[in-house]
């Protein structure tokens, strides 16, 4: 297990851990990502290169990853307590496959930032 990064999330910091195990934290038991809202720590599982896992083991962290920072965003935003649709996996999954593409859309019409 190893800190990999700090990210401001609205305001409030979160610790990103990579190469997560079982044995580095019981949260991470049967999932690739947990975002711990009371800790502020997003854990990341270890990726082994299993013969019957992902072929590019990276684009697959990394959408991982964006999905957690998905979950603190709408937690830190007050909508994880409000609402179902804030913590229903599908919804926080195409949130974060679909943000690289729609990211694409906005600066290639250069509307991406303020």
């Amino acid at each position: 297990m190893k800190e990999s990064a700090k990210v401001n999330i609205l305001g409030v910091v979160y610790t990103i851990y990579d190469e997560v195990s079982v044995k580095d934290d019981i949260r991470i038991t049967d999932c690739d990502g947990v975002t711990d809202f009371t800790t502020r720590e997003i854990l990341i599982a270890e990726m082994n290169s299993d013969p019957n896992s992902w072929k590019k083991l990276d684009i697959y962290k990394k959408r991982t990853i964006r999905h957690e920072i998905v979950h603190a965003i709408l937690f830190e935003s007050g909508l994880d307590h409000n609402t179902e649709w804030a913590r229903n996996e599908e919804v926080v999954d195409w949130i974060a496959i679909q943000f690289p593409k729609l990211l694409d859309i906005f600066k290639d019409i250069e509307v991406e930032s303020f």
